[in-house]
């Protein structure tokens, strides 16, 4: 169905050339799903904005060929490629709340893109945009159809962005990192749809995402992408039952669960590559724990394996070479056991409630109030973490950004969070500046966080001025080249703008002006979810590590429940506003005593790591 021949794409930067997709070959059938993995800034969403022909402005395709079902899409015109995309390709993006439109109400979007690919109209048209959005899982879809997307949460706005796509009834879908923003039990339903959407219309599925879960569990082929290239292809069950990269069996080693609770993950260390350098060797050489004096001297090519291909040195001869004499694994340190007497808590939450008016009218009067919290309690003990789990929409970030001092103009909000003793809903002036230290917060969405006006230089600068006014501008500049370093970033990203990212990357610039003013308790709203596993390993490794070091206390939004699992000591699940269980994560996930903490653990997907890995 799909054909991508020897796909080479550049773009042109300040420092030069950048190779982003270089050589890309691969095809995918009718009914199958593709996955592409890799990390953050690989190329992988490069590849999707290529296929649909919305590569940016400084982007160009240097040579290949993309053949739809014979069509070569490269040669198309712009009038004949509007009709493609939606219509024969649809797209899933990976960050919802920069490709929906904000002066839009969400069902206007859905159902133009309904209109401009099908037959509906009208009223046609809004029944059918009803229908997918009840479809992908958004509550009430008949008063939530008239909604402008900021009404809506980070997982709710993916879901419309699905409904979109979806409800053309594209006979191919490219799906960036579609359940990226979605709990696990929003995402088992989209996933089980778009199986269904396979078996009843042949629909080819190109997933690209970094949960390699949701992938061994969808996909039927995997390409694992790295520094531009694909360095191994293979069958599902092949690469999770015997990866042959040294890349992806490391990838496989970072995934977080409950045995390696207490120690350190594998985290692979140091970066992609810069991409516009010339490579005279393996690109993967200078983090690899099985390089050879060769890999630094010789490009490797795509070698035929089994049924597969990898791209690697140790396959020349089609097997595997056996592993030099000297190979260096990082080692586990084991954390050190945590004091039988519990801590004083550092934060007790009481009985906190968050109402936003609903407006009406003209005049817009206030005619009556949403609850999005409805009086829920917990304590955070110094130096220690608590998770926050629950479905899309419950009120885990409305509680995050209200213990934050977020919502004082848009909501009306009672109960306490008494910080150290101290209440932060009853602070003001220079006290309420002084605890803007003590507490920071990750927000979820990184791209609508971040000043896309501001290097990343000022941005990280901003918090210490206004926080940190004792550090010169000397200290301030170490602190940065720091910061970038611990969140796996290259320190020539000071100089660069947001948008020059990836999604994961900015995420972790996000993770480190949350750390620059070095804060007491941390509110981290899914500081992980766009992250692949291995950047994934090093976040969570330094937030482990700063815990021990320095005591700080997190707050975990997630729904991740491996990333539980492995950092959190007590969860607290949410539902519709209140809190429906809570305890340590031995309870919680061991014995759950609620109907809804059983579903939402059963919707888990799971992986199992071969014990050779």
């Amino acid at each position: 169905m799909l054909k991508i021949e020897n796909l080479e794409v550049t773009l042109d930067a300040d420092a030069g050339l950048v190779r982003a997709i270089d050589g890309l070959s691969l095809a995918i059938r009718r009914g199958e799903t593709f996955a592409l993995v890799g990390e953050s800034g690989c190329g992988k969403s490069m590849t999707a904005l290529a296929l649909m022909r919305l590569l940016p402005e400084n982007g160009r395709i240097a040579e290949g060929r993309i053949d739809v079902e014979g069509v070569d899409v490269l040669a198309l015109p712009e009038s004949s490629m509007r009709a493609v995309r939606g219509g024969r390709i649809g797209m899933i993006f990976q960050e919802p709340a920069t490709s929906l439109n904000p002066v839009m109400r969400v069902g206007e979007q859905i159902v133009e893109a309904i209109e401009s690919h099908t037959e509906l109209r009208g009223e046609a048209a809004r029944a059918r945009a009803i229908e997918w959005l009840k479809r992908v899982g958004i509550p009430e879809p008949e008063r939530r159809i008239d909604e402008y997307p900021f009404r809506l949460s980070g997982g709710q706005k993916q879901r419309v962005m699905i409904a979109m796509t979806l409800a053309c009834e594209p006979d191919f879908l490219i799906a960036d990192e579609p359940t990226t923003a979605l709990d696990v039990t929003i995402q088992a339903q989209i996933l089980e749809l778009l199986k269904q959407l396979q078996r009843e219309q042949g629909m080819g599925l190109l997933l690209i995402t970094h949960d390699l879960a949701v992938v061994s569990g969808m996909a039927q082929q995997v390409a694992l992408m790295y520094a531009g290239q694909i360095v191994e292809v293979a069958s599902a069950a092949e690469f999770f039952g015997a990866p042959r990269h040294p890349y992806a069996k490391a990838l496989l080693r970072a995934l977080p669960d409950t045995r390696k609770r207490g120690g350190a993950l594998a985290a692979i260390g140091g970066t992609v590559p810069a991409l516009w350098q010339e490579f005279s060797g393996c690109r993967f050489a200078p983090r690899c724990e099985r390089v050879m004096d060769i890999c630094h001297a010789t490009v490797p090519q795509m070698e035929r394996v089994g049924e597969g291909s990898v791209r690697c040195l140790l396959y020349r001869d089609g097997v595997a070479s056996p592993p030099p004499a000297a190979i260096h694994v990082e080692p586990q340190h084991e954390a050190a056991p945590r004091a039988e007497a519990p801590p004083k808590p550092l934060l007790e939450v009481r009985d906190l409630s968050v109402r936003f008016p609903i407006r009406k009218g003209l005049m817009q009067r206030v005619a009556g109030a949403f609850t999005a919290v409805g009086g829920v309690s917990f304590d955070i003990p110094a130096g220690r973490t608590l998770a926050l789990v629950g479905e899309s929409g419950c009120g885990k970030t409305t509680t995050g950004k209200a213990i934050v001092q977020l919502l004082r103009r848009q909501a009306v909000i009672e109960g306490q969070a008494l910080f150290e003793g101290q209440d932060l809903f009853a602070l003001e002036g220079e006290a309420l500046r002084s605890a803007r230290r003590a507490v920071q917060i990750v927000f979820q969405d990184p791209f609508g966080s971040l000043d896309p006006r501001m290097r990343v230089l000022d941005i990280l600068e901003e918090g210490l001025i206004a926080l940190r006014p004792e550090l010169d501008a000397a200290a301030r500049r170490a602190r940065l080249h720091a910061l970038v370093d611990q969140v796996g970033l290259r320190r020539d990203a000071l100089e660069r703008y947001p948008h020059e990212f990836s999604g994961g990357q900015r995420q972790r610039i996000a993770i480190a002006r949350a750390l620059a003013v070095e804060p007491r308790l941390i509110v981290c709203d899914e500081p992980t979810s766009a992250l692949d596993v291995s950047v994934q390993a090093q976040i969570l490794n330094l937030l482990r590590e700063l815990q021990r070091d320095t005591g700080v206390s997190y707050l975990f939004i997630t729904h991740n429940i491996g990333v539980v699992e492995y950092i959190a000591d007590h969860i607290a699940v949410m539902q519709r506003g209140l809190i429906e269980e809570q305890g340590t994560v031995e309870q919680v996930l061991g014995a759950p005593r609620t109907e809804y903490t059983k579903t939402l653990l059963a919707a888990v997907p799971r992986i199992a790591i071969p014990a050779a890995v």
